[in-house]
């Protein structure tokens, strides 16, 4: 597919599946950015709302996403032991593409080709000036602004401190 058709194709997975999801977001074009500072820049938002969403693998090869906000660290220990496992990793691109259909940088629960359980840090919910966070969109350049009460309602995700800061 070539990348134009790529990301139509995601913004409009990522639309239908909020819609089906209940979950109101806007999707927010911007310029493509080298890193989540520059994101949020772009954005005119801190980088702590600006929400970095991993695709993890289990040693038993099954897959999980977890969103930390900008300017905090996933904590490996923490989330081993809330998920009861002694290994988790980082797959490689190509995994990580075949398992969402995003290219790193701009991947989202929303729209992904699997259904994965959804892991959230508990700061998303601490101290932030406004209740909207940024997501990737599955697109370089656009960013999902979302509630980030709806997304873990509309995905049942799991909340938890898995993270320190960076």
């Amino acid at each position: 597919m070539d990348p134009a058709n790529e990301q139509n194709d995601a913004l409009s997975r990522v639309t239908l599946d909020a819609a089906r999801r209940n979950i109101p977001l806007e999707i927010v074009p911007r310029a493509a950015a080298a890193s989540l500072r520059e994101a949020a820049d772009l954005l005119g938002i801190e980088p702590e709302r600006l929400v970095k969403t991993l695709v993890l693998k289990r040693s038993d090869g099954s897959f999980l996403f977890v969103l930390v906000p900008g300017g905090r660290a996933m904590s490996w220990p923490k989330l081993r032991a809330l998920l009861s496992v002694n290994k988790l990793s980082l797959p490689n691109e190509q995994a990580a593409f075949e398992v969402t259909g995003y290219r790193r940088g701009t991947i989202t629960p929303f729209g992904s080709r699997t259904s994965l359980p959804v892991v959230v840090d508990q700061s998303v919910f601490q101290d932030l000036p406004s209740p909207t966070i940024a997501l990737g969109s599955g697109d370089p350049r656009h960013a999902l602004f979302v509630d980030p009460q709806a997304l873990v309602n509309g995905f049942g995700a799991t909340v938890a401190d898995i993270s320190s800061p960076e």
